[in-house]
């Protein structure tokens, strides 16, 4: 008896002993993260003394920023689908599509928002198209879909108009990496854009191994490679004048253009 109530008295204590350290410990944590709040501030105020007297309570750095950063999301993905207002109707109206005079009037930064409008368009018209394609039946309005791209080409050609005027500006360049028309060793006409190296070109072994010119003996070739490509682009022409005149024949009511 006399052992076990030792025993007991023994385990009283280090649980006594436990408690306490425990207490101690979240205190020294506590103080610790005070002082060093107070460090921070006491920096922040010898750093910036105006923006240190206009604030009377203490600054919390821990709360001043985020370890991720999101966006609300408005919509998910009904933006991938048309209005629910043109749902199952056959034609949907639609205005024109962007001119290049128009876009010229509009600033980089209208430009940059339409872009997106656009693209997002562009990706709902190409889910409208696929689902059409799964059910079966015919797209709404398909030409919705060209006019978009044709509004994405134009604002492209105007942006690149706007980078050229602004490298020539600044650079007298063109384009924005110089280079010029060379021929290779089999004839073919290509642009070739310039590299920067490390050392001049007559001691570079990689440059000097490229070949700028066509030899005398590839002409007979190159003028046979020129007969090739108009006897296809002739014998294209003839199957065309046959099929159009197969389908006059077969429907002599309708009008058949050339495409």
């Amino acid at each position: 008896m006399a052992a076990s109530s030792s025993t007991g008295r023994v385990l009283t204590l280090c649980k006594q002993f436990q408690n306490v350290f425990r207490i101690s410990s979240g205190i020294n944590a506590q103080r610790c993260a005070v002082s060093l709040t107070k460090c921070q501030n006491n920096l922040f105020r010898e750093k910036s003394p105006l923006l240190a007297s206009s604030w009377s309570s203490p600054i919390s750095f821990a709360g001043q920023h985020r370890a991720l950063h999101t966006t609300f999301s408005r919509r998910g993905l009904e933006e991938f689908f048309d209005l629910p207002e043109n749902w199952g109707e056959e034609k949907v109206k639609s205005g024109a599509p962007w001119t290049a005079k128009q876009l010229r009037t509009k600033s980089s930064e209208d430009l940059h928002k339409l872009w997106y409008v656009l693209l997002k368009e562009k990706n709902m018209l190409l889910t409208l198209e696929q689902e059409s394609r799964r059910q079966r039946v015919q797209m709404p309005s398909p030409e919705r879909l060209k006019k978009v791209e044709r509004s994405i080409t134009r604002l492209e050609t105007v942006v690149k108009e706007r980078e050229n005027a602004l490298r020539l500006l600044q650079t007298g360049q063109e384009k924005g990496r110089p280079g010029d028309w060379r021929r290779n060793i089999f004839g073919n006409v290509y642009w070739y854009r310039y590299k920067e190296y490390a050392i001049p070109w007559y001691m570079n072994k990689r440059y000097k191994r490229k070949t700028f010119y066509t030899p005398s003996f590839v002409a007979p070739y190159i003028r046979l490679r020129i007969e090739k490509h108009i006897r296809e682009k002739y014998r294209k022409g003839s199957l065309e004048k046959k099929r159009l005149a197969k389908l006059k024949k077969r429907f002599p009511h309708i009008k058949v253009s050339a495409s």
